[in-house]
């Protein structure tokens, strides 16, 4: 394939082309990732790919409607030491734009386990992932009205925020906690505490 096909003066076909070399990568297997952080192609160049900050994702302006197509291009992301987010196959890599996370978390479910609260969340793109040492909780305070905003560790540094309404219902599982000796308000999930934010703020937040 020429590096021209998907440069950032890409069309159709050149999508077209990379849907199906993805298809063919993880086509006849058993389900699962294509391992992606073991491939390293050639970076090709850019293409106008966005996914926005709700999880939608666009090629060239026009929303990507097809759920099967972003679930496709979803198994081949992945995010370099550079901090960029590319699509990877074994013979090419290119770069699309990212405004926040690349995965959005839509549903939480609460369940224990020997005696834990387990939290599992499902992504826009049908990850099933559980919060716990393998998979963390961060949590931000971000833009001008200090919004709280809360990310899931997928898989490589590929994370998911955790959208609004979810958020809420995970807010209402904190508690205060001793963090290292300082009260912090923090989620517990599978033996794991998340601190959110140190108590005293919070507190300040809610007068």
């Amino acid at each position: 394939m020429a590096a021209e096909e998907i440069s950032g003066q890409a069309d159709a076909a050149g999508l077209a082309a990379l849907i199906s070399r993805a298809s063919q990568e993880n086509g006849g297997k058993k389900p699962g990732l294509p391992p992606v952080e073991r491939w390293n192609p050639p970076f090709c160049g850019d293409i106008d790919m966005e996914i926005r900050a709700d999880g939608t994702w666009f090629y060239m302006g026009t929303p990507i409607g097809r759920p099967a197509l972003v679930r496709l291009f979803s198994t081949v992301l992945r995010r370099d030491e550079d901090e960029k987010t590319y699509l990877v196959t074994p013979v090419e890599k290119v770069g699309i734009r990212v405004a926040d996370a690349p995965f959005v978390a839509v549903e939480m479910s609460v369940t224990a386990r020997e005696g834990y609260q387990v939290l599992t969340f499902r992504t826009n793109v049908g990850d099933v992932v559980e919060a716990g040492g393998e998979h963390r909780l961060r949590f931000a305070i971000a833009g001008d009205n200090a919004e709280l905003k809360p990310y899931l560790h997928v898989r490589g540094r590929l994370e998911a925020l955790v959208s609004r309404a979810v958020m809420y219902e995970l807010v209402a599982l904190g508690e205060t906690l001793d963090v290292e000796g300082q009260a912090m308000f923090a989620v517990r999930s599978a033996g794991e505490v998340f601190p959110v934010m140190p108590a005293e703020e919070l507190d300040a937040l809610c007068r």
